[in-house]
């Protein structure tokens, strides 16, 4: 067979499977598919019912390029291009998709999204699996309706950094085996996020205000390996938390605040330098390791309170007074009293802070005064 019938071949075999699968679909005129719907069969209701879902499958054929469709496409409410050998989508195509719900273009060559995706108003759930993409394109944010992102398996080196501004409806955010070195910080929006999955990345951290997070149900950010070192305080509020996977990492001490994950069952810190709390602690049981983590916390609080109630009772017996000298003047005399005196601005917890409790010291209080020889 002449390698130039080859493209010939392929467009003829594409053709044939769009008009398989549209048979009884629609209208055609002149050899062209001009409408997409389900036709008769089963009665009106049930036909009516299958109006709803207007699906065009075209994966698995072995397309390096999409063939020139013809019919209108804004009928169309699932297009899965998945798995062929796609490098581009042009832009065309996609803005003519107006109602597509379910965009699946998984395990082909594709480097970049088209930016008119940011026109799919009506997109629940778009795969982009199994690509070559380096990021994605800012567009995407204007997806307001997503509820769904699988960018799995791509050379990813970030994610748009606003992301989270707009997608507040996003329900799973799938992007393990990739190169992110961070989630952009407007993570933490995206309140209805119910599955995070960020494992195989280069991940150094994790963003802050995880805690806003309210319905996060599943994090996974295992094998990070040397990049993740910490986990943030926040992460031990997330009040839904029902699966954490931290497993091979770099981390050495879990915050304490874990101890108050209360619908915590399934948790794995395998293959992390582990010494707070001990690996074999977390072994033992999930109860074990929050009983740990929690007698921590309440031990922490209770040197915390411990430090600063003396220090009410030195402004109970005047020794020091505020409002009498200015900042940067620490002592001065008053008949016989001799006391450090602070400015009115400070409150008692920046005195009780670990700077000035130095300059409190019992010893410097309360030493006799000393009068420098007069020459």
């Amino acid at each position: 067979m002449a390698p130039s019938s080859c493209p010939v071949l392929l467009v003829s075999a594409v053709l044939d499977k769009l008009r398989g699968e549209m048979r009884d679909m629609g209208e055609r005129r002149h050899g062209h598919v001009h409408a997409v719907g389900f036709g008769a069969g089963g009665g009106h209701a049930e036909h009516e019912e299958k109006q709803k879902e207007k699906k065009l499958d075209m994966s698995g054929m072995s397309m390096d390029t999409l063939p020139h469709l013809t019919m209108p496409l804004g009928h169309i409410t699932t297009l899965d291009i998945s798995n062929n050998n796609l490098q581009t989508i042009p832009e065309s195509i996609i803005a003519r998709l107006l109602n597509v719900v379910v965009l699946d273009v998984r395990s082909n060559q594709l480097k970049s999204l088209p930016n008119s995706i940011g026109c799919l108003s009506k997109l629940k759930i778009l795969n982009v699996s199994g690509n070559l993409l380096h990021d994605l394109p800012a567009t995407i944010e204007e997806c307001r309706a997503l509820e769904e992102l699988n960018a799995n398996f791509n050379q990813l080196t970030k994610l748009p950094d606003t992301l989270g501004f707009e997608l507040h409806g996003l329900r799973r955010l799938s992007v393990n085996s990739n190169k992110l070195a961070y989630l952009p910080s407007s993570t933490s929006h995206m309140t209805a996020l119910r599955a995070l999955d960020a494992r195989l990345n280069r991940l150094r951290a994790l963003p802050d205000g995880l805690e806003n997070l309210g319905n996060l149900e599943t994090l996974n950010v295992s094998q990070n390996f040397q990049y993740l070192r910490e986990l943030p305080y926040g992460i031990g509020l997330l009040v839904s938390l029902r699966e954490l996977d931290v497993s091979y990492n770099s981390i050495a001490a879990l915050p304490d605040s874990m101890g108050c994950l209360t619908k915590l069952i399934r948790f794995s810190a395998a293959g992390n330098p582990l010494v707070c709390p001990p690996m074999d602690v977390v072994d033992q049981s999930l109860d074990a390791m929050r009983a740990y983590l929690s007698a921590r916390m309440n031990s922490t609080e209770r040197k915390k309170k411990k430090k600063k109630r003396w220090v009410p009772k030195l402004v109970k017996f005047n020794t020091f007074t505020a409002g009498m000298v200015t900042p940067g003047r620490t002592t001065k005399v008053h008949g016989n009293t001799e006391g450090l005196l602070m400015s009115d601005y400070r409150s008692l917890d920046g005195i009780a802070s670990p700077g000035f409790l130095s300059m409190l010291s019992p010893r410097r209080l309360f030493s006799p005064r000393r009068n420098s020889p007069k020459h």
